[in-house]
């Protein structure tokens, strides 16, 4: 049972480091343009030999 001592307080942190990651990704703009990124995968900029 003490191994609940170390890991419940070890998973909130992880946790909260997701969150934080997820939270710094939203303010730097990654999820701005999902339809254009969704479109230009589609999009071949290279010739049909690679180059």
């Amino acid at each position: 049972m003490n191994i609940l001592i170390f890991l419940a307080p070890a998973s909130v942190a992880i946790a909260l480091v997701g969150l934080g990651a997820f939270w710094w990704t939203l303010r730097n703009g990654q999820y701005d343009d999902p339809l254009g990124d969704a479109s230009r995968i589609l999009v071949d900029d290279e010739g049909p030999l690679g180059g």
